[in-house]
């Protein structure tokens, strides 16, 4: 059964299953509730944490409890264009190399946080997220994985009106409103994986099923993106990498199919779970 490390309340709790247990309690002290400093000390959380027995996990799970598993991340990168399919039903030809952006931390919420909408152009996009733990600097592609915690499910949430309302396009504002990065519900380690390099993943909106891919279809793979962006700067643990979405995005479908009040999005990746979000109005 999946291990994973949540955030309950500021608090970082140790997930099996659908119970949970208080980290810092269960371990006696010897490891912090600071969801971040567990971070910079992964291997020792994991290693702890798959030595637990069951009765350890004493509190059913209340995802509507969880704050993001990654609370407070120096870097937030996004990958834009990175599925054939996507870039394909956008029009656009494929990278040579990692299209990066960013988006700011104080985007990130919950896996059951309310999305809250800024114009009649926002939209979905769930993805990948790689969550750096020892992290570093020129990382060959072999060595990645390794200096990764886990993984995790994203939503790049984008207010498309923003986003694209002067040339060139303002990527980072308009993927960085409040409540636009969910993550969740846990970071799950890389070894609890059958092969981290390919992870069903899909999106739905109220229901209807509109993204359904595999990461193994990715133009840039995992190991790939951690090896380029540490040969230009020194990735940190807790450093966010949203690693692009698959076709399916309701900007470019005919007609175009934006998030609305009220609707929900289930984001789901293969082994890590679930979020799903309620989109609520508000202003810009």
């Amino acid at each position: 059964m999946i291990t994973s490390l949540v955030n309950r309340g500021g608090r970082a709790g140790v997930r099996r299953g659908e119970r949970v247990a208080d980290v810092e309690t269960a371990s006696g002290g010897r490891l912090s509730s600071d969801p971040m400093e567990l971070l910079r000390r992964f291997d020792e959380f994991r290693s702890w944490a798959a030595g637990l027995a069951g009765d350890v996990f004493t509190d059913a799970v209340d995802e509507s409890a969880l704050g993001p598993p990654v609370p407070a991340p120096q870097k937030v990168f996004g990958v834009g264009l990175n599925y054939t399919d996507h870039a394909e039903e956008a029009g656009l030809e494929l990278p040579t190399e990692p299209l990066i952006f960013t988006k700011f931390p104080s985007c990130l919420v919950g896996p059951r946080a309310d999305v809250v909408l800024t114009s009649n152009r926002v939209d979905y996009e769930v993805e990948l997220v790689a969550v750096v733990g020892e992290g570093g600097r020129n990382i060959a592609e072999k060595d990645a994985l390794a200096r990764l915690a886990g993984y995790c499910v994203g939503q790049d949430i984008s207010d498309r009106r923003m986003q694209f309302a002067g040339k060139p396009p303002q990527f980072s504002m308009g993927k960085s409103v409040d409540t636009f990065g969910p993550i969740g519900p846990g970071v799950v380690a890389l070894d609890s994986l059958a092969d981290p390099n390919d992870l069903a993943l899909s999106c739905a909106v109220s229901g209807e099923v509109r993204q359904e891919a595999r990461t193994s279809l990715m133009v840039f793979a995992v190991p790939e993106l951690v090896a380029w962006l540490s040969r230009h700067c020194t990735l940190v643990p807790g450093d966010l990498i949203f690693t692009g979405t698959p076709a399916g995005v309701g900007s470019v479908r005919e007609p175009r199919r934006y998030l609305a009040s009220g609707d929900t999005i289930t984001s789901t990746i293969e082994s890590l779970g679930t979020m799903v979000n309620r989109c609520v109005p508000g202003e810009a």
